[in-house]
């Protein structure tokens, strides 16, 4: 095992080249929706369909979810800069002036690509990430919409090359 540290800095901007889609991962809490940002998002499994997530330790936001046992995956669409900017912020309303719909699992939100119903399937502790599997229950997509991507610390829309 190479015992030679590796600068966190560093770390992220190496991986930041491998360009991620982003996407906001809702549920209900007492009847309230809550969400958040995450770009961490990946096809885990065909049998069964499981997804997975990796969110931050430090999240406030995946308690609530965690303990609902369902959530909602809603890819973002180019346009989404400033929605998945606000999904990162603490002490906002995150749905304030946010159109969503009440789906089995979680908010979805309206205008995004994708949306993808899952039931909490397994968690595992990864450092200061936690790897959560939702087994997927529902899927859903809009035909016409690009994704919107993150690569190198920026905003992009799909294939353009074009930040925005």
């Amino acid at each position: 095992m190479n015992s030679t540290a590796i600068d966190p800095l560093d770390f992220r901007k190496v991986l930041g080249q491998w360009p991620s889609g982003v996407v906001v991962v809702t549920g209900m809490v007492d009847n309230e929706p809550i969400g958040m940002s995450c770009n961490s998002f990946s096809s885990v499994s065909l049998d069964p369909p499981l997804v997975g997530i990796f969110v931050a330790s430090t999240s406030s936001t995946w308690p609530g979810i965690r303990d609902s046992g369902s959530f909602t995956i809603n890819v973002l669409a180019s346009h989404h800069e400033e929605l998945s900017r606000n999904f990162s912020r603490r002490g906002v309303d995150r749905f304030r002036d946010v159109l969503w719909s009440r789906r089995p699992s979680g908010p979805a939100l309206d205008e995004a690509v994708a949306w993808i119903e899952c039931e909490l399937f397994a968690e595992l502790e990864t450092g200061d990430h936690t790897l959560a599997l939702g087994r997927v229950t529902a899927i859903e997509m809009q035909d016409g919409l690009e994704p919107l991507i993150f690569h190198r610390g920026q905003y992009s829309a799909s294939g353009s090359g074009v930040l925005v």
